[in-house]
């Protein structure tokens, strides 16, 4: 029996008396997928999250810590640890990406509710049970770019310098990224994982919540992968998220200038990890559809390094790799 038949099984025992239908919903880029359940009038989600391969308990616990601070989230209304299965409630099928490729004048409302919640989130004071996110694993994910992203996707073999060149860049942005005040960190908070939804947004895949860097979550939410805005727009956000922040007594700092490089800073420790993301996803997993996104990321990343001394380095790496890759390319010959 294949595990769609084993999901459909269960749900069977979640519904005894009544008839149901069952359609995928989503998939992400780990080993969960989720489909959606039609019972009568109501609709509901199932996690399938293959035991081998994921654990629920941070999902379960981190469900419960955002649904106390006051954020929309999935109701859990039902668990088999054993077979790694979930019964949520339905938090609806638009996520942000999707309305705002439909209307983008909808994107002042949407992203103004998302910053609401995200305050919410980072006041929370249930951290101590989340990993911290420390040099350890901000390190792990910096060298994500140069196995994934160097090796396997521009097949480069860094030079002595260049290796030099990203181990000091590297230790710069960890220097400024731990000095950060900490707090609640989703980890994905982008527009593929909000719902628009009553209360808005609804909240998913923040299962990896740690306890980190406060400004991480902003870079998820306006340097997104998956939707471009202008630098303009972006700077005004960061504005009004920090007014917020400040409002709600968040450790923001006075100095709106700053607390933006701060963001920028964390924003080039995110770009690099999810190139690295982006190419493992590809290479390792067959998903190749992420290669698409790895534009605007990069992009995102120059143009923060043009703008900061201590970064032009690794923006000479940069146009180093792209300089080879299209060389090879073209394929000179004399």
């Amino acid at each position: 029996m294949d595990r769609r038949q084993l999901v459909e099984h269960w749900v069977k025992r979640q519904f005894p008396q009544q008839s149901f239908t069952m359609q995928p919903a989503s998939a992400d880029a780990s080993f969960r997928r989720y489909f959606r359940v039609f019972v009568e009038d109501r609709t509901f989600i199932v996690m399938d999250a293959p035991p081998q391969h994921e654990d629920c308990g941070p999902f379960l616990r981190i469900a419960g810590i955002l649904a106390e601070a006051g954020v929309h989230v999935p109701r859990i209304l039902a668990f088999n640890a054993e077979q790694g299965f979930m019964l949520l409630s339905d938090l609806g099928s638009k996520t942000f990406l999707q309305a705002l490729t439909d209307q983008p004048e909808m994107a002042q409302a949407l992203y103004s509710d998302a910053m609401d919640a995200l305050i919410k989130l980072q006041l929370s004071q249930q951290t101590k049970s989340l990993p911290p996110y420390d040099q350890a694993l901000l390190s792990r994910e910096l060298d994500l770019f140069p196995e994934w992203y160097i090796a396997k996707h521009a097949q480069k073999r860094l030079s002595e310098r260049q290796q030099k060149i990203l181990d000091d860049v590297f230790e710069h942005i960890l220097r400024n990224n731990l000095a950060q005040p900490r707090v609640l960190v989703h980890r994905d908070y982008h527009s593929r994982n909000l719902m628009v939804t009553s209360p808005n947004p609804g909240i998913i895949d923040f299962q990896d919540a740690v306890y980190g860097p406060i400004t991480y979550d902003l870079v998820s939410l306006f340097k997104d992968a998956y939707i471009r805005w202008d630098e303009e727009r972006i700077l005004d956000w960061v504005i009004r998220y920090w007014e917020k922040a400040r409002a709600a007594g968040l450790p923001v700092g006075a100095d709106f200038a700053s607390f933006y490089q701060d963001f920028e800073w964390m924003g080039v420790q995110r770009h690099l990890k999810v190139l690295g993301i982006f190419a493992r996803l590809h290479y390792r997993d067959g998903k190749s559809s992420y290669l698409d996104d790895m534009p605007v990321v990069m992009d995102y990343l120059r143009k923060t390094c043009e703008r900061y001394r201590e970064l032009s380095s690794l923006l000479i790496v940069l146009d180093e790799l792209d300089s080879a890759e299209s060389s090879q390319k073209i394929g000179y010959t004399f």
